[in-house]
């Protein structure tokens, strides 16, 4: 019992790579494997986050001059190049200061973030140059990544480059098996999408050194083979 039971663990853990590899039936042979591909492009849009923090004795100047920040920094966003409409308002916020003693409030801040995509990117630092500027030193820049808006092209190079890599591998393991590799009998595929560059800004600076560098397009796909 002990020697069957040892045949049909080895049959089964088989089965994982070649199924049928024991019928007469061609139709029941297949392998299965996972092709992987990557690619690498340009970025083609800068997205940002930033706007104005300030603090003030009352709720409503601390709250009146986040909202003037915030629209001085938009406005010469836009006369910098960037567009209105690729400017969205992204967070608004208002908190008590409290005094030494962690009770008695001493005052309120309060800000007002917006979003901005910059698809030009020769603009892009000259764009956040002005956001500085105009903000002065009330402004606040939480985030700056480089992104892929159209990867059409990067994801189907790399999608031909995993199946490439999944038919060879699928070849390999038919000629270590003695078998021929035949017709395809199903495709998954999964899209790993792209890795964004991502820069941080804990403070406003005078000026910005932006390098967009590259974005990694990834791409995998799992093929059944028929094997004869």
């Amino acid at each position: 019992m002990r020697r069957l039971t040892g045949i049909c663990a080895a049959a089964t853990g088989l089965a994982l790579l070649l199924t049928g590899c024991g019928s007469s039936d061609d139709g029941d042979r297949t392998v299965t494997v996972v092709g992987s591909g990557k690619v690498q492009g340009t970025p083609d849009v800068l997205n940002a986050d930033l706007g104005a923090e300030v603090t003030a004795p009352d709720v409503s100047t601390a709250v009146d001059t986040a909202n003037d920040k915030a629209k001085a920094i938009t406005d010469a966003m836009v006369t910098a190049g960037a567009k209105r409409e690729d400017i969205r308002t992204s967070d608004l916020s208002v908190y008590p200061n409290y005094g030494p003693d962690g009770r008695e409030i001493s005052g309120y801040r309060a800000t007002n973030s917006v979003h901005v995509a910059v698809r030009d990117l020769t603009k892009a630092s000259s764009i956040l140059d002005a956001a500085v500027k105009a903000g002065g030193n009330e402004t606040r820049i939480s985030s700056v990544s480089f992104g892929l808006e159209d990867n059409t092209k990067l994801l189907s190079d790399a999608r031909a480059r995993a199946f490439d890599d999944a038919k060879s591998r699928a070849q390999q393991y038919a000629d270590l098996s003695g078998l021929k590799l035949k017709s395809v009998h199903t495709i998954s595929e999964n899209s790993g999408g792209s890795s964004p560059t991502t820069l941080k800004e804990a403070a406003p600076a005078s000026t910005f050194n932006l390098e967009p560098g590259q974005q990694t397009v990834t791409f995998t796909v799992t093929v059944v083979w028929n094997l004869g």
